[in-house]
């Protein structure tokens, strides 16, 4: 990349949404540029398994492919979700989510983070983006034209529009000055994988627990997934436990609904928050992904949403007309407005489920236990459901 060089967009973070975008935006014959702090991380020769494991949506796998991205994929490690259960804190309560009932192939698909991420960069090494691994950005200057971003080897990059990909603390969104609105949730997401003795049939499974959600989803062979979100102090002492004892609590907290558990990734906790901002566009910068939005990890639909971020502000983008400029406001305010409504949504719905099962309260655990049966014996409320998610 040379000094000062002129690009229609850059996209500032490396991850998985911020990639797609370049990709994206690359297919519609738009000069790219992509700069990512980290090195490009490379697949383990020793085929072990990443505990950053992701649920994707039938409709985001069908994008990808078209990105190029989804192809490029080990298929074999690659796990579809026929059946979603979904378990209160009283045995009575249950909901069930089968593909079958919407003539669908699955419900979504289950892909850890690196093998995502080995897909589009992949994909993106074999595009026209110019990327920039191991480069951090020193300044941004907003101008009226165009944005200059100088990096810490001293060149600088211009572009008609930035796009801000660089996570819930967002380098980008501070420089813009964009307000953030949010709470911790006082919670850790406590991640890691097991072998299972029991087959999981492609069943994805979640727990309301007293001492948080438990969610298991399904990975190739007879191996499961774990996300437990839970207090602090609950997710210390799991990841005190040794592996055997971890396995055990783990088992006997899924009613031991797969037989005996092993450990076979190392446990990891990440912490937990909603995250909002004032602003998701400003002139000539749009913010997507966590960078946008950040919400609670139990509907896994996080990096869906940022898929969708991205979808959305692509299509925006190529209808503009010829003589319109990228990363005029009045263009990107349609990008907000757009997205507004999904990323609403989704926040108040996990956000909601979160505060409503985390509570003590007698009344409320006999509402939301009596609110999955309810659900689950309304057909046509659960396809509705079933057609959203899978979007």
């Amino acid at each position: 990349m040379s000094k000062a060089t002129l690009f229609d967009a850059v996209v500032i973070g490396g991850g998985l949404v911020g990639i797609s975008c370049a990709l994206a935006l690359a297919q519609q014959g738009l000069k790219l540029a992509l700069i990512e702090s980290s090195q490009v991380p490379e697949i383990p020769e020793d085929n072990s398994w990443d505990s950053r494991i992701y649920a994707i949506s039938p409709g985001n796998a069908a994008w990808l492919e078209s990105l190029g991205a989804w192809p490029a994929l080990d298929q074999s490690r690659i796990t579809p979700i026929a059946k979603m259960l979904i378990c209160g804190d009283d045995e009575s309560s249950k909901l069930e989510f089968k593909a079958y009932d919407v003539n669908a192939a699955c419900l979504g698909y289950i892909a850890e983070n690196r093998l995502l991420q080995h897909g589009l960069w992949t994909a993106l090494n074999q595009s026209s983006v110019a990327v920039q691994t191991g480069m951090q950005c020193k300044s941004v200057d907003w101008q009226q034209d165009l944005a200059l971003i100088q990096l810490n080897n001293r060149q600088s990059i211009s572009a008609k529009l930035v796009i801000a990909a660089d996570g819930a603390n967002s380098w980008v969104r501070r420089q813009a000055d964009i307000a953030l609105q949010g709470h911790d949730y006082g919670q850790m997401g406590v991640v890691a994988n097991f072998e299972t003795t029991r087959p999981h049939q492609h069943v994805a499974r979640q727990w309301f627990r007293e001492d948080g959600v438990l969610a298991w989803l399904p990975l190739m062979g007879n191996r499961v997934s774990m996300v437990w979100s839970t207090s602090q102090v609950h997710a210390q002492e799991l990841l005190n436990l040794s592996p055997q004892g971890l396995s055990d609590c783990v088992a006997e907290a899924g009613q031991h609904m797969l037989g005996e558990l092993r450990l076979i990734t190392s446990a990891a906790a990440f912490p937990l928050s909603l995250q909002s901002v004032d602003a998701v566009v400003k002139p000539r910068l749009a913010l997507i992904g966590d960078a946008a939005h950040v919400i609670h990890p139990l509907a896994g639909q996080g990096v869906n949403l940022g898929f969708r971020d991205v979808a959305t502000l692509a299509k925006i983008l190529a209808q503009r007309s010829a003589y319109q400029d990228i990363g005029d406001a009045m263009l990107l305010r349609r990008y907000e407005r757009s997205r507004k409504a999904d990323m609403m949504a989704m926040q108040q719905v996990t956000d909601g489920l979160q505060k409503l099962f985390a509570s003590p309260q007698p009344l409320l655990k006999k509402l939301r236990n009596w609110g999955l049966r309810l659900t689950d014996s309304q057909s046509a409320l659960k396809k509705r459901l079933m057609a959203q998610a899978m979007i």
